[in-house]
């Protein structure tokens, strides 16, 4: 029996219209990675296929060096906090889906591979900040996507019985991956995100949905 459901942000419950595209542009330009070069095109291209993954751990894999890595990690907190007004909005149903399985008895956990800071400027801007039981980025559970750290420490927070009362949801093979590592019974890939139904499944997703507004009808059957 599923007692807590644990869903990603940015492309699960929140559509952000490319702004963490655009952040990362903007952290790498600084940088002196230029637009349109061939270095830029490699690091683009890495972004779009760790999607989900913890922000800095993509920094240091593009960087190398630490101190490059906090520079950008922190240019890109600071550009999507700057961008988070212009396109932030809820996936169509999301915080019905999550107010509804609350309504329910599911105890709901939002998570993401942002700053805290971030998530909590996100929250406000949606005036979500009430709307889930908890939230949590990597560095309040340890280590980021893919690690299960998310994961196991809401099932703690929260007191769900096992891991296996847990369903996981979100739109990156990172999620999926996260959610097989922790243990969790459902790995639900949804397709309003970052990678597609292939990606999903390949990295384990035990159902593929098209929307966060198909989990009730799963979790409730």
């Amino acid at each position: 029996m599923i007692q807590l459901a644990v869903l990603d942000m940015a492309g699960t419950t929140v559509a952000d219209d490319g702004l963490v595209e655009r952040a990362f542009s903007t952290a790498i330009g600084a940088e002196g990675i230029e637009s349109g070069s061939p270095e830029y095109e490699r690091m683009i291209a890495h972004v779009r296929a760790t999607m989900g993954e913890s922000k800095i751990t993509v920094f240091r894999a593009l960087l190398g060096a630490e101190a490059a890595a906090q520079r950008a990690n922190l240019a890109f907190e600071t550009a999507y906090g700057e961008l988070v007004d212009d396109g932030l909005k809820p996936i169509d149903g999301a915080e019905d889906v999550i107010r509804g399985l609350r309504e329910a008895g599911f105890k709901v956990c939002l998570t993401t591979g942002f700053a805290a800071t971030t998530q909590y400027r996100i929250l406000s801007a949606l005036g979500w900040r009430e709307l889930a039981d908890l939230t949590l980025c990597p560095a309040q559970a340890g280590r980021g996507r893919p690690y299960p750290d998310m994961v196991l420490k809401a099932v703690l927070e929260l007191r769900a019985d096992a891991v296996a009362n847990v369903a996981v949801a979100g739109d990156t093979a990172y999620d999926m991956t996260t959610g097989i590592a922790a243990g969790a019974a459902v790995v639900a890939g949804v397709l309003t995100g970052a990678h597609g139904k292939d990606q999903l499944q390949a990295a384990g997703a035990t159902h593929v949905l098209e929307s966060v507004r198909d989990l009730p009808g799963l979790l409730l059957s």
